[in-house]
């Protein structure tokens, strides 16, 4: 415990007079910031146990030697308790609390049943607006698999109100009704009642409802058959085949319709993984798999916390029957009953023992550790290519944290650049700005980039350096990065990544017929650039960097260009005034016309000299392979929307 010897005669003064019943404790530090956030049936017992050397557990030391104060709130039952604890810890985030983020926006299926021709849309957040909602998926791939497998199976219309509109008065459908995709509903090609049963077989399919799915489909192909609609008998006959195809590509797991979710737990010290199984009528229809470092608590309590906000009302989980993992907790039924009133049926919580249910745990728990193993691997790549990097280029500290900045224009307008951070290898685009050059002029790549760094280094009491400051260029860009700094009186380590030049000695790694060329570093002070190799991990991890910073920066002067419009644009063209613009329009017709023209057409313009043509043609150029994507803008190095920084993540 911090403080001074009468602090802490008075904090364990404080913990002997602790109610004893149900509520919510919280371990503060010396500054007062929340460390630990945790519940109890008894709060003194439970809190005495911490400062009484706890219960064994090697964490308990590492938390309370930072512990100077505790507070606790008293509620009417653990299940209150679990509820005041799930809200403190999304307030307070505490360090050593497991958190689920609440910044990641699940995907979701979405159908309105209430709507005239209902369609399957994916959403990232479930509303209360009286639509179903399936999910989440955590994954958009299976998302994509699922509307696949949909669109096979029941023909729905996918196009928005607006599209759909528009084929209705064109009087024709789109090649969704050719493909068998699609009713057809826009040209009132689509039958009400049919069009209305390829709903509710939508929607059971999505709720694991195979079972029933297939008794309807059948009762109705038989029913068709009797009927002496054969056509239609066999498109139904199809579709059940369809259906049992895409559930023997699930993996069966018992016979009996079990309705349960799986956790399996890994862990390695503070590293822990939990792999989630979702099974519903005896089939693991999905998976999950959170990841958490720097964990302090035991297993039980990491199992409790986690349950407890893993299916809070925020994300539109809804608990099964029946959850069964490898970790023993107990809470006195606090968490079942909060479960049980948030799913409106009854929630079993249980540790099996023997039989199919425990090897599905230990089916869980091997793909958890499997998830651990691999992130672990991955981040012993992402420490050694920091360790590269920091010994190849003589760095006076490991580069965990990187901040990268990236200048890009389009023929002399629309100047912006980016900013990308990434933190032991991954990115944080919660960090990530955008900057509109606000004073530089367009096309001086080195007046941009040091308005964006004198911006950027104005901030540094709010903001703390990064362990490497990064940008894209060469000793020109490191040069201004440097002298920014300098007139800043701050010091950090600098790099500049660029491709070697043709007009530089011959390379074997240049290939000159298009190919990859060498990525060269510079360092300030450094007259030879550093070459590494070109399967080097530390190379490859600042090369995703400057990509990334590429990549934000064309996106933020994509979407500017989409808001300012084409002639706008032109009007910042150096050397083309309101005389040569309204020339150029007058005689080409239109400013489509405009970007499609050869350098001779719009030289024969009055008014526009070789030099003009030649600056508005590259313009265009330069734009459409910026529209096309893979190719990059003009840049020179490398904040946010017109006369600020826009955070964007």
């Amino acid at each position: 415990m911090t403080g001074s010897a009468a602090d802490r005669q008075a904090l364990e003064a404080k913990v002997k007079s602790l109610p004893t019943g149900p509520g919510v404790y919280q371990f503060k530090s010396d500054g007062g910031a929340v460390l630990y956030v945790g519940k109890a049936q008894n709060l003194r017992s439970r809190v005495r146990q911490y400062f009484g050397g706890g219960d064994g557990r090697h964490q308990i030391p590492v938390l309370m030697d930072r512990v100077a104060d505790v507070d606790v709130l008293a509620t009417a039952n653990v299940k209150e308790a679990l509820l005041l604890e799930n809200e403190l810890i999304k307030r307070h985030k505490p360090v050593f609390n497991v958190k689920l983020r609440d910044d990641k926006q699940y995907l979701a299926l979405r159908i309105d049943p209430r709507d005239e021709w209902p369609r399957i849309s994916s959403v990232r957040r479930f509303r209360k607006d009286g639509a179903d909602y399936f999910g989440p998926y955590t994954s958009s791939v299976a998302l994509k698999e699922s509307l696949s497998n949909l669109r096979r199976l029941f023909p729905l219309r996918s196009c928005s109100d607006g599209t759909f509109k528009d084929y209705a008065r064109r009087g024709r459908p789109c090649i969704e009704y050719e493909m068998g995709r699609c009713l057809g509903p826009c040209c009132g090609l689509a039958d009400p009642e049919v069009y209305a049963d390829q709903v509710r077989g939508t929607t059971l399919f999505l709720r694991g409802r195979s079972d029933e799915l297939v008794q309807r489909l059948r009762g109705q192909m038989q029913a068709a058959s009797e009927a002496e609609r054969f056509e239609e008998a066999a498109r139904l006959r199809n579709r059940i085949e369809a259906v049992a195809h895409t559930l023997m590509e699930q993996q069966i797991v018992s016979d009996q319709k079990l309705e349960r979710d799986v956790f399996g737990l890994a862990r390695l010290g503070g590293e822990v993984e939990i792999q989630v199984l979702h099974v519903r009528e005896g089939r693991v229809i999905a998976a999950d798999d959170y990841s958490f470092s720097k964990v302090q608590i035991d297993d039980g309590e990491v199992m409790s916390s986690f349950l407890g906000q893993y299916y809070g009302k925020k994300d539109g989980r809804s608990a099964p029957r029946e959850i069964v993992g490898s970790v023993v907790f107990d809470d006195g039924g606090g968490l079942e009953e909060l479960l049980r009133e948030r799913a409106s049926h009854r929630v079993a919580i249980k540790t099996p023992q023997r039989g199919a249910a425990k090897r599905m745990v230990e089916i869980a728990t091997r793909n958890a550790q499997i998830g651990l193993d691999q992130r672990l691997a991955a981040r012993e790549s992402v420490e050694a290519a920091m360790e590269e990097i920091r010994s190849e280029c003589a760095l006076a500290r490991m580069p965990n944290r990187i901040e990268c900045y990236d200048v890009s224009n389009l023929q002399g307008t629309l100047a912006v650049a980016s900013r990308v951070v990434f933190e032991e290898g991954v990115p944080v685009k919660s960090a990530y700005r955008r900057y509109r050059i606000k004073q530089a002029a367009a096309g001086d790549d080195y007046a941009c980039l040091g308005e964006v760094l004198g911006r950027r280094l104005a901030r540094v009491e709010t903001e703390a350096l990064p362990d490497l400051l990064m940008v894209d260029g060469g000793r020109g860009q490191l040069g201004v990065v440097t002298a920014a700094l300098e007139d800043a009186g701050l010091t950090v380590d600098t790099l500049g990544i660029s491709k070697e030049r043709d007009t530089e000695s011959p390379s074997p790694r240049v290939k000159r017929s298009g190919g990859l060329k060498a990525e060269r570093l510079f360092k300030p002070g450094r007259a030879n650039a550093i070459l590494l190799a070109k399967s080097s991990r530390g190379l490859l991890l600042l090369q995703r960097v400057r990509d990334e910073s590429h990549r934000f920066a064309i996106e933020y002067q994509r979407d500017l260009r989409s808001k300012f419009g084409l002639r706008s644009i032109l009007e910042e063209l150096p050397g083309i005034g309101a005389i040569k613009r309204r020339a150029l329009l007058k005689q080409l017709g239109s400013l489509r016309a405009v970007r499609e023209a050869s350098k001779a057409q719009l030289a024969a313009v009055s008014g526009v000299s070789g030099r003009d043509a030649e600056t508005i043609h590259d313009f265009f150029a330069r734009m459409a392979k910026v529209d096309e994507g893979p190719a990059l803008p003009e840049s020179g190095s490398g904040e946010g929307g017109p006369g600020g920084e826009d955070p964007r993540g």
